[in-house]
This record gives C-alpha cells, structure tokens and sequence, in this order.
C-alpha cells in the first residue's frame, strides 16, 4: 500500500474511534465536555425578562445551572421542563437555574415561550461576547453548574440526561 494511503486509513480509522466513543458517551447521557477545568463564572450584567438588572454577583453562595438556549432549540424544549422542576424542587437549598438566551430576535420570542414553559427562574438576553466569556457556545443548549463559591465544575455541550443534572447539582447542595 503506498504511504500516503496508508496515512490516510489510519487517520479515517482514528476519527471514527473517536466519533464512536463520542456517540457513546452523548447516548449514556454524558456530554464529552462534561467536566472542565474549574474556572470562576465569568462577570456580567443583564436585564432580566422583568427589567431587572442581573449580575454574577447575584448567583453568590448558590449552586448554579447556568443555560444557553434559544426558542428554536429542539433539545432545549425537552431540558426546560427538568429546570422548572429543579429549581421548585432545590430552590429552598440554595439553587437557581439561570437561562440565556441567544435568540437575535429579542424578548418577544423568548416571553412566549418563558410563558409556555411557566418559567420560575430568571432569564436574560446573552450576546456573542457572554458567550465567549464563558468559553464560546458553538451548539445549543450549552449549560454549566457552577458551585456556591462561584466556580464553573462542569459544562455539556447538547441534551443530556435529566439524571446527570440531577446528579451533579444534589452532589453540591
């Protein structure tokens, strides 16, 4: 076989060694990315969807589900539901989820479905530069837990399972 053929079997043989441990890690209900290294949550400043002005700081002393979404997000409809049942169910130990949206088309779009979905926690209109400050977002939904001392411990990228979020956020608490 001539070299280069040869070359390129191995490197096809490695990519898909790799697309199908990726494939099953994601179908376990764990994100490949799923733990990261330990960073603080980055600062920002937003308006919630009540007008109000929402920091960083406000997530101080609590353990966190922080989530980027949008309304046109298949995987995002299935996780909103287990987030208004996190954060009725955690709320009184010290937890809030906060959701992010990237919807360009602004807050009437996100209303609608914060409506729909009977949001019970607070949501925010994010940009590109949020999202690269918490390490750039290239797929929906991206969501981080952060601990009470504000340090991001885990990001999954796309749907996971219902019982990892549960999992991590009862491990904190």
């Amino acid at each position: 076989m001539h070299r280069n053929h040869l070359l390129l079997l191995v490197l096809a043989l490695a990519l898909l060694g790799f697309s199908c441990e990726a494939t099953s890690l994601v179908n376990s209900g764990a994100s490949v990315d799923a733990a990261v290294e330990q960073a603080p949550l980055p600062d920002f400043s937003l308006e919630d969807l009540d007008g109000n002005l929402l920091t960083n700081s406000d997530l101080d002393g609590k353990v966190s589900l922080v989530n980027f979404w949008a309304t046109w997000c298949g995987p995002c409809k299935i996780e909103m539901p287990w987030f208004v049942d996190f954060q009725r169910r955690y709320k009184d130990r010290g937890f809030t989820v906060l959701a992010v949206s990237l919807d360009e088309e602004g807050w009437d779009p996100v209303r609608e479905f914060a409506d729909e979905f009977n949001f019970n926690f607070p949501v925010v209109l994010g940009d590109d530069t949020l999202a690269e400050d918490f390490g750039g977002i290239w797929a929906l939904p991206t969501t981080f837990i952060v601990d009470k001392s504000g340090t991001v411990l885990y990001r999954h990228t796309g749907l996971v399972s219902k019982a990892t979020y549960e999992s991590e956020i009862e491990g904190l608490l």
